[in-house]
């Protein structure tokens, strides 16, 4: 697969990290690997900066979690043979910043699932720039089921 996830199988999602729908959203386009590994190139507008040069904290907290609620969401599709994937939602995640994350160029994120289970999955990701290790994250992602309020609306 070389498209991303998010046109596949959200393509009128609104999220602001990952809808293709959000204008002014991140428009985060996570694409799985041979590997298993998933993988995205983001590149930062000045407005995302918290100061010259330097991405802001919250947007990264975002880049993270949404590549790895997607990165979680095709793995449990996969293992469970389905067609798509199961509407999950973040139930914790943690992000270690490392070093200020430069605007300049390409911002590449590499997230990988560490455990799986059938309704959810534990996802590790390391954000890059500058050829640098600059922030990384580990998040756990939970399938929801009908009635739950984000139910089948990415």
């Amino acid at each position: 697969m070389t498209d991303a996830l998010q046109d596949r199988y959200s393509p009128d999602g609104t999220c602001f990290g990952c809808g293709p729908r959000n204008e002014r959203g991140l428009r985060v386009k996570s694409v799985p690997q041979d590997d298993g590994k998933v993988v995205t190139r983001w590149r930062a507008e000045k407005y995302h900066e918290a100061f010259d040069g330097v991405l802001a904290g919250g947007i990264i907290g975002t880049l993270l979690d949404c590549h790895s609620n997607w990165t979680a969401t095709y793995h449990l599709m996969k293992r469970n043979g389905s067609d798509r994937p199961p509407t999950t939602v973040t139930a914790e995640y943690a992000v270690k910043m490392r070093r200020p994350t430069p605007t300049a160029g390409d911002i590449e994120i590499v997230a990988r699932v560490v455990e799986i289970a059938d309704d959810r999955a534990v996802v590790d990701a390391e954000l890059t720039a500058g050829g640098k290790v600059c922030a990384t994250s580990r998040g756990t992602f939970v399938a929801v089921k009908p009635g739950h309020p984000a139910y089948d609306r990415w």
